[in-house]
């Protein structure tokens, strides 16, 4: 996929705050891509490679932090648990009012109902 050059530079944005992120968590993903994705804003894979949607590019930064700290932490936690839930809430306090009505697809989670992102 080639973006176009204001893409582009969103794109250097965005990996560059998912570099800062990663710092603050203490995780290291092995790739950050931006792809095309119909059904997520992004995913994390187990071997640590991190893909996010092109679609996010125009989102709000807040969004935008939401869903970059969601799949950081996949890094250190695997499911959406009580841990995985209040290091979301200890990185971002407001993650759900920012995540509202667009939690369910950022990793496949079904009842995202207090959770998810899509």
């Amino acid at each position: 996929m080639r973006l176009k050059r204001p893409a582009f530079a969103q794109a250097g944005i965005l990996k560059n705050q998912v570099a800062q992120w990663a710092s603050k968590i203490g995780v290291r993903p092995l790739r950050v891509q931006i792809q095309p994705m119909t059904k997520k804003w992004a995913s994390c894979s187990p071997s640590g490679r991190i893909c996010l949607s092109k679609d996010l590019l125009s989102e709000d930064r807040a969004f935008q932090r939401v869903v970059i700290v969601h799949e950081l932490l996949h890094l250190r936690v695997h499911n959406h648990g009580k841990l995985f839930k209040s290091l979301m809430s200890a990185y971002l306090p407001e993650w759900e009012r920012v995540a509202n009505g667009r939690i369910r697809s950022v990793c496949g989670y079904k009842d995202y109902t207090r959770f998810h992102i899509q």
